[in-house]
């Protein structure tokens, strides 16, 4: 659970079958720390059970909302994470036939329902109980009445079963499990697990039986402890140039400027004779994506859209022919962007993966994987997996122009010998840390942010800004430089900070020439 704690922090819980047949709950509001106070004054010992840390969305963060939820008569509890959009209409039901709830959250529901169908089978009472379900969930539950038994369901976000020694694990992501057992495998939607201390099975939501490869996840497990760092993100930060390193590492032929992408369904005719790439992708992602466009626009001279996953299938989006869709997650679960790469599929497209985890749902649906190799990433604030994204794609982009006859050796020699400087340069940058501690200082009390930039480093602008709110709660817009003069420049005075990406590059003199001219109170 503290291997999740970033997942949600503002209540943790967890259920322990106990030797006496009975069920053990133990919850508390804020930080994991506090439910481990509350073991500490009253234990409870068992061979297995369920934890969850809340983000909550239904329901104050209290002790009382916090997972796992129960049933009337506390024989069976539960921990979910998604949204159940019909729960009203569902309480109302259970209400009305006697059911009595405790708590103000959605996820109470789906105890109530599992009870209801309860006649001994746990598993037969939760297939039947999600068939009721709208909206997505991530669930497990384990009765005291059928006991030596854990049941997991997926319908969206993400479910991963661990294989160990003679024991066997369920999570919402790889980490959790990862310094107990390397093999595992992502639930389909639609799909159950049953994890008894005989093993796994697995079966629909119809009661068919279905199979899922395990797959050997390389990450270390010392990569998922913090290593001497004060917090996961700034381990992560500093974990860049190995993460890039990794990234690159077989897929560029230093001397020649080759690039190899192997194991792909895609021809290397087919990646010729592409004709435009849609990327799709949500939040950091989204931002690697933009970058993305500028890249394979240069170097492959094929025309690109940049599509938010939430919204692509929404649209009836145009297709054609000779597309390649390139498909963006760190985790490779990400509802959205899996949503829309079926989309993608189903108009026709070949689908392109660029993610950072083996076997996961994207990867699986896609017709190549592009991994990224960055570790586990679990800061809140993604880093590491956004640089290796952006490595991903330059090579993406490199590779198109080689298929198609846009990119030529001379300048894919050049090309790759930077890529290959690159993790040496990020190691400089993360040395001046005394420079990046004292503007901390200074800048912390500010309320507003302004970053600016042009060209591919608009996107980097955006991805800025979207860390200073992740992580400062300080609100900051990121802005094309070019367009500050359309609006931005009435909110300049001096106590806004404007953080200005003017590398050396041609539209550098540009950069300059307009935040020099229109912003001469601000501190930059």
């Amino acid at each position: 659970m503290k291997r999740l704690e970033y997942r949600g922090y503002d209540s943790a819980g967890l259920a322990v079958y106990c030797d006496d047949d009975t069920l053990a709950v133990r919850r508390a509001q804020g930080k994991l720390r506090n439910l481990e106070e509350a073991i500490r004054l009253s234990p409870v010992d068992g061979s297995f059970g369920i934890g969850h840390t809340r983000w909550a969305t239904h329901g104050r963060p209290t002790e009382e909302n916090a997972h796992p939820h129960r049933d009337c008569k506390g024989d069976l509890v539960v921990v979910h994470n998604g949204i159940v959009e019909n729960y009203l209409t569902l309480k109302h039901q259970l209400q009305a036939e006697g059911h009595v709830f405790k708590t103000e959250t959605d996820t109470e529901i789906i105890a109530h329902l599992i009870e209801k169908h309860f006649d001994g089978n746990l598993e037969e009472a939760v297939r039947t109980a999600v068939k009721e379900l709208t909206g997505v969930f991530a669930l497990a539950c384990i009765s005291r009445l059928d006991p030596h038994k854990i049941v997991a369901a997926r319908f969206g976000p993400p479910v991963v079963i661990g294989i160990g020694d003679n024991e066997y694990f369920v999570a919402s992501d790889v980490p959790a499990v990862l310094s107990h057992t390397q093999d595992m495998f992502f639930l389909a939607d639609g799909d159950m697990a049953i994890l008894t201390p005989d093993g796994v099975r697995l079966c629909d939501f119809e009661g068919r039986t279905v199979q899922r490869p395990v797959a050997h996840i390389l990450w270390n497990p010392i990569q998922a402890e913090k290593g001497g760092y004060q917090h996961f993100m700034l381990k992560e930060i500093f974990e860049q140039p190995r993460a890039i390193r990794d990234t690159t590492l077989g897929r560029v032929g230093q001397e020649t400027g080759h690039i190899f992408l192997d194991e792909m369904e895609i021809t290397p005719a087919e990646f010729a004779a592409f004709k435009q790439v849609k990327i799709i992708a949500c939040g950091t992602s989204w931002h690697a994506g933009l970058a993305g466009k500028f890249m394979i626009e240069k170097l492959a001279r094929i025309p690109v859209e940049v599509d938010y996953g939430s919204e692509f299938r929404y649209r009836d989006p145009i297709v054609l022919p000779g597309t390649l869709t390139v498909v963006i997650s760190q985790s490779g679960e990400t509802a959205d962007t899996l949503a829309a790469q079926r989309e993608a599929k189903q108009k026709g497209a070949r689908t392109l993966a660029i993610c950072n985890v083996v076997g996961s749902m994207i990867t699986r649906e896609a017709a190549g994987t592009i991994y990224t190799h960055a570790g586990p990433e679990i800061g809140v604030a993604s880093t590491k997996a956004f640089t290796c994204q952006l490595t991903a794609l330059f090579i993406l982009a490199m590779y198109l122009g080689q298929s198609n006859g846009a990119l030529d050796e001379g300048r894919s020699q050049c090309l790759v010998q930077e890529l290959v400087r690159l993790p040496g340069k990020l190691e400089t940058v993360l040395s001046h840390d005394p420079l990046y501690e004292a503007l901390g200082k200074e800048l912390h009390r500010t309320t507003d942010f302004l970053f600016l930039g042009r060209g591919v480093h608009f996107p980097i602008a955006l991805e800025g800004a979207l860390k200073l709110k992740e992580i400062s709660y300080i609100h900051a817009e990121g802005y094309p430089a070019g367009e500050m003069k359309h609006g931005p420049n009435a909110l300049i005075d001096e106590k806004l900070p404007v953080v200005v990406l003017a590398t050396h590059d041609a539209a550098s003199p540009r950069v300059s020439c307009s935040t020099i001219r229109r912003s001469p109170t601000s501190r930059k």
